[in-house]
């Protein structure tokens, strides 16, 4: 059992990863000699070699094309994109290539690659360093994708992605690297597709994904206070979507609140959202309620904390949905 920062748990997953297969290899800009702009690939080029800890040129669409061909050769290779917005010059190769190859050779390819990809805002940047792209990604079938919240999930996480033989995208919540968790090497992983009760409760349910975790968990102890007893899940897995541990949790307390750090127009609460009123209609006391942001470009870092939702924002909807 160690203590470690959410970054240094993705370090210790890489680290691990590499050493149990000689074709895990790392790409991106900067993550060698520097060790990427969050310090998170640190040592791994003196350790493993430049020959497996490449450090790319500035250009995504070259870095994650280059993967899908070195994870058809037999590698895995494990693409860092530098911030979220810097995805989006390797949207192409993502959305038509890395998620189509192994339905486009009727399953006779796998695509063994990881695209780790740092997300979300309150990081004191601007645009294109605090997107929340996530519902572009989950909208492409063909790709799985996954948000660790924690250190042990990131630890686990980065090791079962690299394992895997499909394409998957690791959201990493980096306003939250520097948060702090037990992280247990030896423990029995849960399904990185799955989601995670974290709190039990009996009146309402909050659903969040990495970086509004902790938010929810504030919320629902917040909530105590008030007499009402909030359940928090954290979904992990952005798709596929565990929507039966969702669905059971409403059927238990009536209420659902989501909350994500993206736009809520065109959000992935709203696909939660109707599924959840689809499977547990009956079993609602009132309607399913969202907490995003909104729908226009990331603010100057002076406002985003008034763009990304708040402990007041999520306890707000609490009180808007016991008032039904």
């Amino acid at each position: 059992m160690s203590k470690l920062t959410i970054a240094k748990a993705i370090t210790a997953g890489l680290t691990r990863a590499m050493e149990d297969d000689p074709k895990v290899m790392l790409m991106g800009e900067d993550i060698g000699s520097l060790g990427g702009v969050y310090r998170v690939t640190e040592g791994l080029k003196a350790r493993f070699g430049a020959h497996r800890v490449l450090d790319s040129p500035l250009g995504e669409a070259g870095i994650v094309g280059t993967a899908v061909g070195l994870a058809q050769r037999g590698y895995r290779p494990v693409c860092e994109i530098q911030f979220d917005g810097f995805t989006f010059p390797a949207f192409n190769q993502i959305t038509t290539q890395v998620a189509k190859i192994h339905a486009r050779s009727e399953g006779k390819l796998k695509l063994p690659m990881t695209i780790r990809i740092p997300y979300g805002g309150v990081i004191g940047s601007v645009e294109h360093h605090s997107e929340s792209p996530e519902a572009l990604y989950a909208h492409t079938a063909g790709l799985r994708i996954i948000t660790p919240s924690n250190a042990h999930d990131a630890y686990w996480m980065e090791q079962q992605a690299i394992a895997s033989d499909d394409p998957v995208i690791i959201f990493e919540p980096k306003r939250r690297y520097w948060l702090k968790g037990e992280v247990d090497e030896t423990a029995e992983p849960m399904d990185p597709f799955s989601a995670s009760v974290i709190r039990e409760g009996e009146d309402a349910t909050v659903v969040a994904w990495g970086p509004l975790v902790p938010v929810a968990l504030a919320a629902a102890n917040a909530a105590e206070e008030d007499g009402r007893s909030v359940e928090v899940i954290d979904l992990r897995s952005i798709s596929p979507i565990d929507f039966d541990s969702l669905t059971a949790s409403v059927r238990k307390t009536g209420r659902l609140v989501i909350a994500h750090e993206a736009p809520t127009f065109g959000g992935l609460g709203g696909e939660i959202a109707a599924r959840v009123t689809e499977q547990a209609f009956y079993s609602l006391e009132a309607p399913v309620l969202r907490v995003g942001a909104f729908h226009m470009p990331y603010p100057p870092a002076a406002v985003e904390e008034h763009y990304v939702p708040d402990l007041d924002r999520v306890l707000d909807a609490l009180d808007r949905s016991f008032t039904y």
